[in-house]
């Protein structure tokens, strides 16, 4: 199942509130990067470990 995330505020183009599930997690020496798709999988993007923590929750 993938996971769920949602916008805590605004972020590269998206309001708050958009919904992403989370395609891939990697780490490559000690440094987290995340793979998010839209809610309709129609875009993607490479997060950092920071920007997960600063401007995504996960929802249950």
């Amino acid at each position: 199942m993938l996971k769920r995330y949602q916008l805590k505020s605004d972020f590269r183009g998206f309001q708050k509130g958009s919904l992403f599930y989370l395609i891939a997690e990697s780490e490559y020496i000690g440094i987290k990067e995340y793979v998010l798709r839209t809610r309709d999988l129609s875009r993607r993007m490479m997060i950092s470990e920071k920007e997960m923590d600063k401007y995504f929750i996960l929802m249950k």
